[in-house]
Order: structure tokens, then sequence, then C-alpha cells
């Protein structure tokens, strides 16, 4: 697998529209547009600031993954996300190291990417994703 980059940081955030101001209105990271992912119960808005994104994360519904780590933990960095070049290729070469996935097969994830999830328990206690580009 070959890491391009840190695509984005996802940040959990009780309401978008009261955070976005940081982002957006203080910092004036270009807003790149909103999204709801149904696959993960979430709605985002991606600051993006050319050399990689802000992710905002509001959960749909209660008991999310998101709402769960607020309620455990509180409004702060979700994950860590880094760009890959082939996420299945991802998945074989950290199954073969022993690293547990969260999911053994990519969700479509924000923005059109496929999308896996290590679990913090090999990385440090960071939820990381792998993400490839959609073509």
């Amino acid at each position: 697998m070959k890491i391009l980059g840190i695509e984005h940081i996802g940040i959990a955030v009780k309401d978008l529209n009261e955070s976005s101001s940081f982002w957006g209105n203080i910092l004036n990271i270009l807003h790149s547009h909103s999204e709801s992912v149904k696959s993960e119960s979430v709605n985002t808005k991606i600051y993006d600031t050319s050399r990689g994104k802000i992710e905002l994360l509001t959960s749909m519904e209660s008991n999310s993954p998101i709402d769960k780590f607020i309620r455990n933990r509180g409004p702060g960095v979700h994950h860590v996300c880094l760009e890959v070049d082939d996420v299945y290729l991802a998945i074989i070469e950290l199954k073969s190291s022993g690293i547990e996935v969260l999911n053994d097969i990519p969700k479509i994830g924000a923005e059109g990417f496929k999308v896996i999830f290590i679990h913090p328990k090999f990385t440090g206690g960071v939820l990381v994703e792998l993400a490839e580009r959609p073509a």
C-alpha cells in the first residue's frame, strides 16, 4: 500500500453550524461542501486548506459512532484519515501484518472515497481511516 498523504482530520462536534464559525470565519478556511454520509450516520462540513482537510462530523441519530464518541469523550478529534492508492491492497497488507481493520469491505464515505478504519489498539490509540479517492 502506498500512503499518498493526510486526506483529512475528522472532528466530532455537537453542532455543525456553531463549530463551523471558527474554521470558516476565524481561520478563513474554504468550506468546500457539506454532505450526509448514511453509511456512517454522520453529517459533515468539509473545510479544504488545499493541503489537507478538516472534516466536521455530527451524528445523524442517537447511538451512532459519533454520538457515542461525543457522549464518552466529548467533542474533539475523532480520527485521522490517510489517503491510499489502493484500499483493497491496504486491507490485505494490514491483515497479513496482524492488524485489525474495523470493516473488511470498504464503505463509501464522504466525497465518494472508499474507506476502512484501523482499530485504535494497533495505532497508539488513534482511530485511523484509510481512504481511496474515487476514480
